[in-house]
């Protein structure tokens, strides 16, 4: 029987897609980073708050990951809001294309994180926003489920 591997903690999340956007599917792929950014990212430092994945010309693209530059690089630090590749086949491409033109999607990292061999990955959602009546009802069954749980535990 195989063994279970162990979660993968997150590099860098991003912590507000769930709120902003009704997450419908997750994608895993690759990034292209230069030595620096892989450097920052395991300090734990970057921001994918206004981040968002475009497909131009058959790639995807990774644009507004914002990723300080390494405080020991020095003339070979890396530009902080660069674009950054991603690494999918071709396949999956194909798929997201139309679902990102047509039906108004689109795609927002939820997480960056390293796998077990060290190389970075980062979890694309296929995402459609949410209305402010959306977020209010979410909060709503959030705070009911929370005083449901404080209730049983005072019994």
């Amino acid at each position: 029987m195989a063994k279970k591997a162990p979660p993968r903690p997150a590099a860098v999340q991003n912590r507000k897609a769930r709120f902003r956007y009704e997450l419908l599917d997750r994608i895993e792929c690759g990034i292209v980073l230069r030595g620096t950014e892989v450097k920052s990212i395991r300090a734990g430092q970057g921001s994918l708050e206004e981040a968002f994945a475009t497909v131009h010309d058959g790639e995807v693209w990774l644009r507004g990951f914002h990723i300080p530059t390494y405080e020991y690089g020095n003339v070979h630090n890396h530009d902080p809001n660069r674009r950054r590749k991603l690494l999918l086949h071709k396949r999956e491409i194909i798929k997201l294309a139309p679902k990102l033109t047509l039906r108004g999607l689109t795609l927002v990292p939820v997480q960056v994180y390293f796998n077990e061999r060290g190389i970075a990955k980062v979890t694309l959602a296929l995402a459609k926003g949410k209305t402010h009546g959306d977020k209010r009802q979410d909060m709503k069954t959030r705070d009911a489920k929370r005083e449901m749980d404080r209730a049983m535990r005072r019994r």
